[in-house]
């Protein structure tokens, strides 16, 4: 895992509409003292210990992330809370039935072949009563303003087919896709970032990032760096505004 990599992670975390999705996401999830919980796509740890604070030192946290190296970047930043770090698969856990109390899992579903088959194995292990939290991107809700009109539809439509998930509308599927599982008690609320400024949307949205790397979304000659000054000149008016809808979404696994 290159350090642009890291770092563009760690920026994201670190974004106050970012922090804004995870809060409701917490308070959802509503962890307690001594419960046993799993990060599933853990990355770099950062939310794995911040659940671990929540549970307390009588709990425990499982961060299971599929890549290796970010396993180990999330050892190396070990802040010595309760956390276990593993590598795995969220499709095929290495894990036993019903061993933890509640499931975190954010903006990982959009990535994976199966999404259903990845929530049947979170269900899995959470014990009757025990909640699944998942929060995830909806891009067909990406919209800008103070650009040419219809240009942003153009570059998107470019961006999708290189840079963008396999599921663009993730996160408005998630309510839809735990009533399959026989989830109960479910809640669902969409976040709306908003950014205001192309420094603060380059935080989490790519496409308005210049430091992209030309190769991650191919465009027709030209049109990249149209959009870009289009981005750089709404920026410099005050008129630049993105928003993205990121939806929060938990049920409760019933009983066997």
């Amino acid at each position: 895992m290159s350090e642009i990599v890291l770092d563009a992670l760690t920026a994201m975390g670190r974004h106050p509409e970012i922090q804004r999705v995870r809060r409701v996401a917490f308070d959802s999830l509503g962890p307690r003292p001594g419960q046993r919980l799993l990060d599933a796509g853990s990355g770099s740890g950062d939310v794995a210990r911040m659940l671990a604070g929540m549970v307390g030192g009588s709990g425990e946290v499982l961060a299971v992330d599929y890549s290796a190296s970010l396993t180990a970047t999330a050892i190396d930043r070990h802040d010595g809370s309760n956390v276990r770090y593993l590598t795995g698969d969220v499709c095929a856990l290495d894990l036993p039935d019903d061993c933890v109390d509640g499931v975190w899992c954010e903006r990982v579903l959009q990535h994976v072949d199966d999404a259903d088959r990845a929530i049947g194995e979170l269900a899995r292990v959470t014990r009757p009563g025990g909640r699944i939290c998942l929060v995830d991107t909806d891009w067909g809700s990406l919209a800008f303003d103070g650009m040419p009109a219809g240009l942003g539809e153009v570059v998107m439509a470019h961006v999708r087919g290189h840079f963008t998930p396999k599921q663009h509308d993730m996160g408005r599927t998630l309510r839809r896709r735990l009533v399959a599982a026989g989830l109960t008690r479910l809640s669902a609320t969409p976040v709306t970032c908003f950014f205001a400024t192309p420094e603060s949307a380059a935080v989490v949205l790519p496409m308005v990032n210049p430091e992209v790397p030309v190769e991650v979304w191919a465009t027709p000659p030209g049109l990249r760096d149209e959009w870009l000054a289009c981005v750089e000149a709404a920026g410099a008016s005050g008129t630049f505004l993105a928003v993205l809808t990121i939806w929060v979404v938990t049920g409760t696994v019933p009983g066997r």
